[in-house]
């Protein structure tokens, strides 16, 4: 199970593309989800504006538009608003529910002259979105069938100068010590391994879905872009967690019983019940072992 949405509750259009997900429900989750693991983002957003910040001491112009693509419920939208205090931010995603969150969130932090929203799907529904400086999409992209088509899509937006950034992969988030005292040791690396069937079958069912080799730097050079780029940043929040920490936990593993429960085994579908039970003595609320270690994966190119 990982911390780039196979599945879990973060910022982006979610587990299934926003089909079948009341975000009435979870969306809640997901602008908790996006909170805790600002410091990452923060990391990632001080890295682009170097790159920025190098393009403009070039001669090239300054970031006045960014688009946040997938945006879910704006907390990434309202940071690349701070970060580029002299941009447009325009929240881009699917799910109305999920706007309507951006929009509050803009307003409370004083961004709402700055940060607007825009429904549409990805790719289709962005011709209407014009040109950015940047155009940052977190962990949404594997959820179109063919996802080198959408990086090009996507690259199609930026003007002279502009920079693509994309968060796909990283490393699978890690919550669990190998033992725990419940169930068969080396849970974690079991769950992984279903999460990953889980992910293979949803990509394989998308519609217009390609067999590609998940080469995004590829993809990237692939739409015309240049000067490819990548970097991982860290979430390291040791046990014991804080609440909200333990609350993210806790519904990441809720989700991933709903969606991969079935391909586990008896043993392993009880332990992983009662982890993600809050009302359960041994559940991840109320561990002192809970840890969140994970890594993500930006890669960018410049038009």
């Amino acid at each position: 199970m990982s911390n780039d949405e196979r599945p879990g509750p973060g910022h982006g259009q979610g587990p299934h593309n926003g089909a079948h997900i009341d975000f009435e429900v979870l969306g809640p989750a997901l602008e908790r989800g996006a909170e805790l693991h600002l410091p990452l983002y923060e990391q990632a957003a001080a890295w682009l504006r170097e790159l920025l910040v190098d393009t403009a001491a070039a001669g090239d112009q300054g970031v006045d538009r960014v688009l946040d693509i997938g945006s879910g419920p704006g907390v990434v939208s309202c940071l690349l608003a701070h970060a580029f205090p002299a941009a447009e931010v325009v929240a881009v995603d699917a799910s109305a529910v999920l706007l309507e969150r951006a929009h509050a969130r803009a307003a409370r932090l004083g961004l709402g002259d700055r940060v607007r929203t825009h429904l549409a799907e990805l790719p289709d529904g962005l011709d209407a979105l014009g040109g950015a400086d940047l155009i940052w999409s977190a962990r949404v992209l594997h959820h179109v069938g063919d996802q080198r088509a959408a990086v090009a899509a996507l690259a199609g937006h930026l003007r002279p100068g502009g920079l693509l950034a994309v968060t796909e992969g990283g490393l699978a988030a890690r919550f669990l010590p190998r033992d725990i005292g419940l169930g068969r040791p080396g849970l974690q690396s079991r769950l992984d391994a279903a999460g990953e069937e889980w992910f293979t079958g949803m990509r394989a069912a998308l519609p217009g879905a390609v067999d590609d080799i998940e080469d995004w730097p590829a993809f990237l050079a692939d739409a015309g872009l240049r000067t490819p780029r990548t970097r991982s940043f860290l979430l390291d929040l040791p046990a014991p967690l804080s609440a909200p920490a333990r609350a993210y936990v806790q519904d990441t593993l809720a989700l991933g019983l709903d969606l991969y429960g079935d391909r586990l085994d008896e043993d392993d579908h009880t332990t992983l019940a009662r982890l993600a039970d809050p009302d359960d003595a041994v559940g991840v609320v109320r561990r002192p072992d809970v840890f969140l270690l994970s890594a993500q994966t930006v890669h960018t190119g410049r038009a």
